[in-house]
């Protein structure tokens, strides 16, 4: 089951978070958590915060009312309980107050202000924030393919049979990736990935480039 709710508890100290996790792993608590909650909850910590991973809202609610309750047996007291749900289409917690979008008219309106978002963060830092991966057989096959795209205006880093290309968001990146297939040879492999080389580039058109 995908852990798509997520309860967040932050206490006074980076010591204090650490313990809580301990706390929350230790097999008897696990076990006694696993009765009560009738689920599986994950746990992680970064700095203050503890988080608490599970697979439906019941669940997560009840695991922010019952940590206290654990905590506190630790000598450990912590903030409120804050509950987020994962939003795909976003790709970002929010708040679970935060309505899901229900119609396809709704997910495309969040995927495209994801989109912009990537855009815009791209632009403001300098970096790519997606690449193009283009892996072929030969290092004969990446050099023609590179010349051939540099050609067309592209920026290309070429590491012998790699090649990678920046985008400004996943939209660009699929659009590139999908131009870049109808050249190159039928072996090759082309991939896209969020978080590209994070080197500088500048704008073309629709495709971010180094240069």
């Amino acid at each position: 089951m995908a852990n798509d709710w997520r309860v967040t508890v932050t206490l006074p100290e980076e010591s204090h978070a650490g313990r809580a996790a301990g706390a929350l792993r230790d097999h008897e608590v696990a076990e006694d958590l696993h009765r009560r909650l009738g689920a599986n909850v994950a746990v992680s910590v970064e700095g203050t915060q503890l988080f608490l991973y599970a697979g439906s809202e019941a669940a997560a609610r009840q695991a922010g009312q019952i940590v206290p309750e654990v905590l506190q047996r630790h000598g450990l007291t912590a903030g409120d309980a804050e509950l987020d749900r994962w939003h795909p289409d976003e790709e970002e917690w929010e708040s679970a107050s935060v309505a899901m979008p229900q119609t396809e008219q709704e997910r495309q309106a969040e995927h495209e202000r994801l989109e912009q978002e990537e855009t815009r963060d791209s632009l403001a830092t300098g970096h790519a924030l997606w690449e193009v991966r283009v892996e072929l057989p030969s290092h004969r096959e990446a050099a023609a393919l590179a010349r051939k795209l540099e050609a067309e205006g592209r920026t290309v880093i070429r590491r012998w049979t790699l090649l990678v290309l920046g985008a400004n968001d996943e939209d660009d990146a699929s659009a590139l990736a999908e131009a870049i297939k109808k050249e190159a040879a039928t072996d090759a492999r082309v991939t896209i990935a969020e978080q590209g080389p994070l080197l500088p580039f500048r704008l073309i058109g629709p495709i971010a480039v180094w240069g």
